[in-house]
């Protein structure tokens, strides 16, 4: 894939942002982040209506970034991706930070 491909979109069920805190604690109780802002006011829960994208890992040193149009939460090619190389991108959560980051051997962020 090359540097800026859009490879797929993040699906979920539309919800409000006060229907994602009240979701995203549930969630949070199994280490589980399904829930992606789209703006101030919606968000995408890929735990209700989403695709394989919910299922690309969380990385501090990404090769895939997000791009928002719309409502349309895009993930795209960093650079360069050979064939067979694990999809990530920086999940960029702004929560309590809950969830150790485990993108490698001794990062000490948590999501």
């Amino acid at each position: 894939m090359t540097k800026n491909t859009r490879i797929v979109d993040y699906a979920g069920e539309k919800i409000s942002h006060q229907e994602s805190l009240r979701r995203e604690q549930r969630y949070m109780k199994k280490q589980l982040i399904w829930c992606f802002q789209i703006n101030r006011r919606w968000v995408r829960d890929a735990a209700v209506g989403g695709n394989i994208a919910r299922f690309i890992n969380h990385s501090c040193r990404p090769n895939c970034y997000v791009h928002i149009v719309g409502d349309t939460i895009w993930i795209r090619a960093a650079r360069n991706i050979r064939k067979g190389e694990e999809l990530t991108y920086d999940y960029m959560t702004d929560g309590e930070g809950q969830i150790r980051c485990r993108c490698r051997t001794g990062c000490q962020r948590f999501l």
